[in-house]
C-alpha cells in the first residue's frame, strides 16, 4: 500500500507559515487520520517523516547527527528535532502548569489583560426578589499593558564537531537548554506574583513577628492559610530553605505524609495544598496560591529555531527561544509569607 507521507515534498517555507508550526503545516499535507487502522497508527505526520527516511532520534540504535543531511528533504527535519528535544527539556519538572490557572496564545509582545475586583458587597450572593436588578459583577481590561519577555539560549557549535555524535546523546544537551528557558519563564512567574504585572497588583505580604526568628511553625502556615477566603490556598512554592523548615516541623512526621513522599517524590502539606519546590524563589520566601485563580500565562510563541541555519548547517550561534509573559487574574488569589 502507498502511502502519502512517502511522497510528500519537504522544503524550508514549511517552517515559515503564520500561525503554523512545522507540524502543523506537516499535518495538513499528510493528517494522521487516514493512517487509522494501519500500522502507522500513533505517529504524527513528523515522525511518518523520520521513519521515511529511516532516521532514529533515541535509544540505543540512534542514528548520528549527519543522518539528518544525507538529502536535502531530510536535513529540513533538522531544524523540528531541534525543537522538539528543546521542548522535553522544558516540560520535564516544569512547575508552570500547577500554578498557571490558564494559558492564552497571542500573537505580539504587549498584552492586556483582563480583570475583576469584586468588594465584599458584590461577592455576597443576594435573594433577587421579583423584579430588582441582578448584581453585577464587571469585568474590565487591565490599566497596563502586560510585556512578554522573550527567553532563549545560543546553540554553539560547528557542523564538524557535532554530525558524528550520536542523535540521543545530542539530544541531552537540547534538554538541558530547554530546562534553562523554562527556569527563566519560572523566573518571571514569580516575579509577577511577588511584584504585580505592572497594573498596581503586587502580593500581599505577611512578615513573621521579629519574635519568631525567622523560624516558621505550624501555627504561622495556618495562619497563612486562613487568609485565603473566599480563595483556596492549594499550592505553594517555596525556597529549599523553607522547604527544609517545613520538613522538620512535627505535623509532617504523619506516616500517609511520609508514605506519599517515599512512593511519587510529591508531598502534599497537611494543609492540603501541593508543595512545590524551586530554588528560583529567593531563600526565606513561601508563595500561597489559589492556582485557579491567581496566574494566566500568556505565550506569544512556542520553541522557535532559526531554522535557516540549521537547514544549511550553520550551526555556529543559532538561536533558539521562547516568548511568555504573565499576567495577575486575582489579585487575593496568591500571598507571600515572609520569614
Amino acid at each position: 500500500m502507498a502511502y502519502r507521507y512517502d511522497n510528500l515534498k519537504l522544503e524550508k517555507g514549511m517552517y515559515g507559515e503564520a500561525g503554523r508550526s512545522f507540524t502543523q503545516t506537516l499535518e495538513r499535507e499528510d493528517p494522521s487520520e487516514a493512517y487509522k487502522g494501519t500500522p502507522l497508527e500513533g505517529l504524527d505526520a513528523y515522525q511518518r517523516q523520520l521513519k521515511r527516511f529511516d532516521i532514529k532520534v533515541k535509544g540505543a540504535g540512534s542514528d548520528t547527527v549527519e543522518k539528518f543531511f544525507r538529502t536535502s528533504q531530510s536535513a529540513v527535519l533538522f531544524p523540528e528535532y531541534i525543537a522538539r528535544s528543546v521542548r522535553q527539556g522544558m516540560e520535564e519538572s516544569d512547575l508552570l502548569p500547577h500554578i498557571t490557572a490558564a494559558v492564552t496564545r497571542f500573537d505580539g509582545m504587549d498584552y492586556r489583560s483582563i480583570a475583576s475586583v469584586p468588594g465584599d458587597e458584590d461577592k455576597a450572593l443576594r435573594r433577587v426578589e421579583e423584579g430588582a436588578a441582578i448584581p453585577q459583577t464587571e469585568v474590565k481590561t487591565q490599566e497596563n499593558l502586560v510585556r512578554l519577555h522573550k527567553r532563549g539560549r545560543m546553540l554553539v557549535a560547528s557542523y564538524e564537531a557535532i554530525r558524528g555524535q550520536k542523535l540521543d546523546l545530542f539530544s541531552v544537551t537540547l534538554r538541558q537548554i530547554g530546562a534553562h528557558i523554562n527556569r527563566m519563564h519560572l523566573e518571571d512567574a514569580i516575579d509577577v506574583l511577588l511584584h504585580g504585572d505592572g497594573n498596581d497588583n503586587p502580593a500581599q505580604v505577611t512578615a513573621l513577628p521579629e519574635s519568631a526568628g525567622k523560624k516558621l511553625t505550624y501555627s504561622d502556615l495556618v495562619d497563612f492559610w486562613a487568609q485565603f477566603d473566599p480563595y483556596e490556598m492549594n499550592t505553594l512554592l517555596v525556597s529549599g530553605d523553607v522547604m527544609l523548615q517545613m520538613l522538620k516541623l512535627t505535623e509532617f512526621q504523619n506516616p500517609l505524609t511520609g508514605l506519599n513522599f517515599q512512593g511519587t517524590g510529591r508531598l502534599a502539606t497537611p494543609l492540603g495544598a501541593t508543595l512545590l519546590r524551586t530554588s528560583a524563589l529567593e531563600s526565606g520566601k513561601l508563595i500561597g496560591l489559589d492556582r485557579n485563580y491567581a496566574l494566566e500565562m500568556v505565550q506569544g510563541s512556542d520553541v522557535l529555531v532559526e531554522y535557516d541555519k540549521l537547514i544549511d548547517r550553520q550551526l555556529e550561534r543559532a538561536a533558539i527561544t521562547s516568548v511568555s509573559g504573565f499576567a495577575k487574574l486575582f489579585n487575593g488569589a496568591s500571598r507571600v509569607l515572609a520569614l
